[in-house]
């Protein structure tokens, strides 16, 4: 049996161990539910890690999305697969709770303190370095930030469609289901997200250290 065949196989049985877990939920077994978070919360978290890029927005996106989905568990049952469904509502919710929290922001925005000369001071450059910085780490480090920036300056819409198609593998179908859109719009969308990065990033890194730092390396 080749490694591709067992990996249909194997997400055969889980689709399959999830359903039965559906059915049992919805028959009151209250704790069949937990064994669908505990299987899923982990590529949840991931996901809306990669979208919202902080940790406390990620878990309460982990535990929106369970409960949503507990609360229309009965809206799953024409339904294939459970993981998929709770990938989807993640990712939408984890698209609003950026919105509101980009709202919260630029409400709450503020001028940062400031040094005696009128320069910003920032804390994190007043930690001294254990030990001197490889070139090479520094470099890293700055297209982390980089990246972070650049992912940043994306509409929702874009990185969804990005963090969902080069860095977990999604189908243009699932990600034209999460953005409400065509096929078409969707792979638009991706494509917009990735030249928007590649010119971000340019400046940095070449294109073979481009692709990698992305997750979109061929």
């Amino acid at each position: 049996m080749n490694r591709m065949q067992q990996s249909i196989e194997s997400a055969q049985a889980i689709a399959a161990s999830d359903a039965l877990a559906v059915e049992r939920t919805l028959a009151g077994e209250r704790d069949a539910f937990r064994v669908l978070v505990e299987r899923h919360s982990h590529n949840v978290f991931r996901l809306a890690f990669r979208m919202t890029r902080n940790q406390l927005d990620a878990e309460e996106i982990v535990q929106e999305a369970f409960l949503r989905a507990y609360q229309k568990l009965g809206q799953f049952a024409a339904r294939a697969n459970f993981g998929t469904w709770v990938y989807r509502i993640a990712a939408n919710y984890a698209i609003d709770r950026m919105r509101q929290k980009q709202k919260e922001d630029a409400r709450r925005q503020a001028p940062g303190p400031q040094d005696a000369d009128g320069i910003e001071d920032d804390p994190v450059s007043r930690v001294p370095d254990a030990a001197p910085t490889p070139e090479r780490l520094t470099q890293s480090l700055e297209l982390r930030k980089q990246m972070e920036h650049a992912l940043a300056a994306l509409s929702h819409a874009e990185r969804t469609a990005f963090v969902m198609r080069h860095w977990e593998g999604c189908g243009i179908e699932e990600i034209a289901a999460v953005l409400k859109l065509n096929s078409s719009a969707a792979k638009n969308t991706v494509f917009r997200a990735v030249q928007k990065l590649r010119l971000a990033l340019q400046p940095l890194v070449g294109r073979s250290t481009q692709a990698r730092a992305m997750g979109t390396e061929s």
